[in-house]
């Protein structure tokens, strides 16, 4: 069955640590940028996102970088890191995640797609046919369409927690 509900919520992405993600079985994380690692104001990754992709790394758990933003913010914030990474990903069309896995050498079964956005990023996991989670947007921006895409993700958000049990801070 189809839903945008994510599996996994977290308050920041290093929530899902290396036991976790072992835990549930994990290899491969694929990796939204904007609002999930960072805002879209900080062009590189902080020594705080460098330290968790090393973490995740050293447990041989892949990363790849499936985003929609365009080439040269892509390319900047992964400057340092080299990891597989798509702009203009085409999210929530699930070509580019697929790409990603490809690359990093996971399944459906075993890998996580990690982003802010449910219609984006949990419908480009459900499209992939593999596990997501969602963690709230670093620093959200406030144009229309964002505003209206936030409102209209707010029930899906309140029916996952009411099925979990759990309310994020």
């Amino acid at each position: 069955m189809f839903t945008l509900m994510p599996d996994f919520r977290f308050k920041t992405f290093d929530e899902a640590t290396v036991e976790f993600l072992a835990e549930n079985g994990i290899k491969g994380v694929v990796l939204d940028i904007d609002n999930t690692l960072e805002p879209y104001e900080h062009p590189l990754p902080s020594e705080h996102v460098k330290a968790w992709l090393s973490s995740l790394k050293s447990a041989g758990i892949s990363a790849a970088f499936v985003s929609n933003n365009n080439k040269e913010r892509v390319e900047l914030f992964n400057s340092e890191l080299n990891l597989p990474a798509f702009y203009k990903a085409g999210k929530p069309f699930k070509k580019n995640v697929l790409r990603a896995m490809n690359i990093m050498g996971t399944t459906t079964e075993n890998t996580l797609l990690m982003g802010d956005q449910v219609f984006t990023d949990v419908w480009a996991a459900r499209n992939a046919k593999i596990r997501v989670a969602l963690v709230p947007p670093i620093n959200d921006k406030r144009d229309v369409l964002t505003k209206f895409k936030r409102l209209l993700e707010k029930p899906i958000l309140r029916r996952y927690e009411k099925r979990k049990g759990k309310t994020l801070k």
